[in-house]
C-alpha cells in the first residue's frame, strides 16, 4: 500500500491469509459417492418393487370386483325368478301339465342357471340361518322372541345375502332371536377382558 491511498482516506488493504483446505483423498471421495449412489439404487429398487406389488394387487382386485355392479343388478333378476317360483303352490307344481308344466320347468331352469353363473363369477350366498348376527353381513329386519335360541342368533332369512370375494354385495335380511340366553362364547375367548 502506498501513502497516497492512506492520504485519500482509503483504508489499507490487508492481505487475507489463504485458508488451507484439507486435501480430500480422491479414493475416499469416490467410495463415499459410490455408497450414496448404491443406497439410492437400493431405495429406488425397493420403491419399484412395492409399486409392482401394489399394482398387481390392484389389478387382482379389479378383476375380482369389476363385475360387482353387474352382479348386484343380476341379483334382482334372480330374486324375481325365485319369487315367481315361490308363488306357485306345491299342489299346482305336482299336477301341472302341458304349457303350465313347461313354464314352471323353464322358471326353475332359468333360476338354477342364474345361480350357477353368479357362482362361476365368484358371487356366493351369505350363510345366515342359525348364525350369530353379524352387522357386516346381515341386516336385521325384526326381532323374534325365542327363549330356546341364544339371543342374537339369526332365526329367519327374509332375503338371501350375497358376497363377491370378501365384499358384501347385498346383506342378508334376517330376523334375529330375542329373549334367549346369552350367545355361546367361542372356546379360548377370555370373558374377563
Amino acid at each position: 500500500m502506498s501513502d497516497e491511498n492512506a492520504a485519500q482516506g482509503e483504508t489499507p488493504e490487508t492481505e487475507i491469509p489463504a485458508t488451507e483446505t484439507p486435501e480430500v483423498d480422491p479414493v475416499e471421495a469416490l467410495l463415499a459417492e459410490n455408497a450414496e449412489l448404491k443406497d439410492r439404487v437400493l431405495r429406488t429398487h425397493a420403491e419399484m418393487e412395492n409399486l409392482r406389488k401394489r399394482t398387481e394387487r390392484d389389478v387382482a382386485d379389479t378383476r375380482s370386483y369389476a363385475i360387482a355392479g353387474f352382479a348386484r343388478d343380476m341379483l334382482s333378476a334372480t330374486d324375481a325368478l325365485s319369487r315367481a317360483l315361490l308363488v306357485i303352490p306345491e299342489e299346482t307344481r305336482a299336477t301341472a301339465e302341458g304349457t303350465l308344466k313347461s313354464l314352471i320347468e323353464g322358471l326353475e331352469l332359468a333360476e338354477r342357471e342364474m345361480q350357477r353363473l353368479l357362482g362361476k363369477h365368484g358371487v356366493k350366498p351369505i350363510e345366515a340361518a342359525g348364525q350369530k348376527f353379524d352387522p357386516n353381513k346381515h341386516q336385521a329386519m325384526f326381532e323374534v322372541p325365542n327363549p330356546n335360541v341364544p339371543e342374537g342368533t339369526v332365526v329367519q332369512v327374509v332375503q338371501e345375502g350375497f358376497a363377491i370375494g370378501e365384499r358384501v354385495l347385498r346383506p342378508a335380511m334376517v330376523g334375529v332371536a330375542k329373549g334367549g340366553g346369552a350367545a355361546p362364547v367361542a372356546e379360548g375367548v377370555d370373558k374377563n377382558v
